[in-house]
């Protein structure tokens, strides 16, 4: 644990080098939903590729790079896209940028994510709000020796998605005038979609959506003590509730097609956080 906080405090001080002020926000952007960091302003785009010990996604819809600027009259920092357990990374890797944000004193985080549909009253292009999660992505994050620099050894996680979050994203939603869902987010590892058996399963243990993410980001984010808020993208209905098979261009084309009234959502929100 030693070795990874030195590295996450390598990786901090390097980008304080080429930034020019510490961002209110944090935000990690899901599969076809990272264009929102193209429109910052004075944006600094910097490709994870070239910053030390950060993971690159190959995903398609990930635009892979970390852009610092502003939305909304604030200072914010996107991540276009996620790296992913199914990729093949080690736990403590997915969730490295949130350490490093965590160390550069950013203490509210919004994650993003497209997800399958469970909930019957859903439809592709809705956006839920993330009310809470359910892990069953067959590992937690936080396993292994624990670094007190970090957080507790055990986090509370009763609030996991904080309530002010919560009520900052409600609140910009009702001044749009925007629908939003509101329901619980289940995390399994993928990279194959679930059976309508599994889909089945999941709504009677009380999930509403579905992905392969979000989790691990979320629970290191508690662990750090940030404020997380959290917005599914409803891309498509999960297996047994679709008519269809599942193929990962709908996830893309769902996601281009709600970009408008996600953008407008997020900044909104920005807009309405407290400083």
């Amino acid at each position: 644990m030693t070795e990874l906080y030195d590295k996450v405090a390598e990786t901090t001080e390097w980008l304080n080098g080429r930034i020019d002020a510490k961002p209110a926000c944090a935000m990690i952007l899901g599969s076809g939903l990272g264009a929102l960091g193209d429109e910052l302003e004075d944006a600094n785009g910097i490709d994870y590729g070239d910053i030390p010990h950060f993971p690159t996604s190959a995903v398609v819809g990930h635009a892979g790079r970390l852009v610092f600027g502003k939305m909304s009259g604030k200072d914010v920092v996107i991540m276009q896209g996620r790296t992913h357990f199914y990729e093949g990374w080690e736990p403590w890797q997915l969730t490295f940028p949130v350490r490093v944000f965590g160390v550069m004193g950013i203490d509210k985080i919004l994650v993003t994510n497209s997800a399958g549909g469970i909930n019957p009253d859903f439809e592709p292009g809705d956006l839920m709000l993330i009310n809470d999660h359910i892990n069953l992505m067959g590992y937690n994050v936080l396993r292994g020796e624990n670094d007190e620099r970090f957080g507790p050894r055990f986090p509370d996680m009763s609030h996991a998605y904080a309530p002010e979050m919560r009520n900052t994203i409600l609140d910009a939603a009702r001044q749009l005038n925007l629908p939003l869902k509101a329901g619980v987010y289940v995390g399994l590892s993928g990279p194959s979609y679930e059976t309508p058996a599994e889909i089945r399963m999941l709504g009677k243990l009380g999930a509403d959506a579905v992905g392969m993410s979000t989790v691990p980001e979320t629970t290191v984010a508690n662990h750090m003590g940030m404020k997380v808020g959290g917005i599914s993208c409803i891309s498509n209905l999960a297996a047994g509730i679709a008519q269809h098979k599942l193929d990962h261009s709908e996830v893309k084309d769902t996601a281009n097609k709600v970009r408008g009234t996600f953008g407008s959502l997020v900044r909104k929100t920005v807009e309405l956080l407290d400083a």
